[in-house]
This record gives C-alpha cells, structure tokens and sequence, in this order.
C-alpha cells in the first residue's frame, strides 16, 4: 500500500507505528469504495426512479437474493476489518524482552527520561523542550507514568498516543527503523502551561546511543545527575503541594 495516498496519517517509523498506518489506508481505501457505492446508487435512484404520472412502480422488498447479499457484505467487511485490528492492536500492545528501558515521567509541565542502570536522565520543562535519545533497529521498553495529573504521550510520526497517569504504569515497546529526530508532545489538557509541553525523540545507531550512554558514565556526569534529580524531585514536591490540580 506504499503508492496509495496516507488520508492525513504519518507513514510511521516504527515496526508497529508502520502496521498501523497500512491499516489506516486499508479502512480508508474500504471506505471510499462503500461511500463511492452509495453515492452511485443514489444517484441511479434519483435518475432512474424519478415519479412518472401516479402509477405506482414495480416494488422489490421481497427480493430474497438481493437482501441476503446487503446483509452478508457488510458483516464480511465488519469481520475483516476488526480481523486485521486485532493483528495491529496485537502487535502495538506486545512487550518483547529487551535490554534497553527508558523510565518516562511527566509532570506539569514538562518530561523526565531516565535510564535505569545508567547515569543519563533527561529532563525539561515548558520551553526547554528535553530530547528522548533511544536506539533504531532495537526494542526500547517504555514505562510511562505522572507526578501530578493526566498527561498524554505522543509522537506523530510513531502514530503512537498513551496517557501519562498518576501512580500507574504504562508499558509499551517501541522499535525504530529509521534515524531522525521526531516531534512529541502532551495531548491532554493539563493546566497553564500545556501548549509548552513539548519533546523531541531522537533517533540514532546503537553505536551512538552506547556512545551517548557513556558520555555520563564519569564521576562529574554522575554528580550532575544526582543533583538535578534531587532538585526535580523537590520542585516536583513543592509543585504538587502548592499548585491547584489542573494549574488555574
């Protein structure tokens, strides 16, 4: 389906985010042929059933064959597409075991990125615009949770969406087949500053992400990391015991 039209959705860049934008054309492609089919078929009533003087016309509501056959096409294209839903929405959902993670936590109004067994977290708030560097041709495990109120988590060109939710944890894997830096962003209201709560995911070689990796394997990296978690945590603390809940 690469040569048809995307009706207004992102090719993706991910395994997953890829399957869900073929299913995307196959609805759309599903939809035009029945809108198309219909619009005809009214137009062919409306030209060909036109009133001609009083004579009542020949009356077809006890036509067995053609009522069978509007009955049983759409309930086959209802079971074939739910049918290919379920093999999308089975792979979007699936967790394979992997050795990179990224501890996602959003908060108003901006994102923290941590990765467990290593000193890196990124974080950033309102205009700092903080970057999730991850590696392609891999899978990354997100866990994704919020300090205060709802967020969302999205990346257009991931065709991905999931809420950020207090005291829960939101799993999902990502793999990415394409290097790049790809816009994200929150999708739920949440307070003052939510049109400021904007990310950036990176994209790059397993190569480059080890090296990035490294770059905070040393004693000042390290410090630095622990300093500005303390120093979010406790903005964090002071946020959620000061602020109303959505930000008024």
């Amino acid at each position: 389906m690469n040569r048809l039209p995307g009706f207004g959705a992102s090719p993706g860049v991910t395994t997953s985010s890829r399957s869900v934008y073929h299913l995307w054309q196959g609805f759309s492609v599903g939809a035009v042929i029945v809108g198309a089919l219909v619009i005809a078929l009214m137009l062919w009533s409306f030209a060909f059933h036109r009133r001609k003087g009083d004579a009542i016309p020949a009356q077809t509501q006890y036509h067995l064959p053609l009522e069978i056959i509007y009955t049983v096409i759409p309930i086959l294209i209802v079971i074939g597409l739910f049918a290919a839903t379920l093999v999308v929405e089975n792979r979007e959902v699936a967790n394979p075991k992997t050795d990179v993670n990224i501890d996602v936590n959003a908060f108003q109004w901006g994102w923290e990125f941590l990765y467990p067994g290593h000193n890196a977290v990124v974080f950033g708030q309102t205009t700092q615009t903080p970057v999730m560097v991850m590696p392609s041709n891999e899978n990354v495990h997100i866990q994704l949770t919020a300090t205060d109120v709802i967020h969302g988590f999205y990346v257009h060109d991931f065709n991905f969406s999931r809420y950020a939710l207090p005291g829960v944890y939101n799993d999902f894997t990502f793999r990415a087949v394409k290097n790049g830096t790809f816009f994200g962003q929150c999708t739920q209201l949440c307070g003052m500053y939510h049109s400021l709560m904007y990310f950036r995911v990176k994209v790059v070689s397993p190569a480059a992400y080890q090296a990035w990796l490294n770059s905070f394997n040393n004693a000042k990296a390290a410090k630095a990391a622990q300093a500005a978690m303390s120093a979010l945590n406790q903005q964090l603390s002071t946020d959620v015991a000061t602020k109303p809940a959505y930000g008024g």
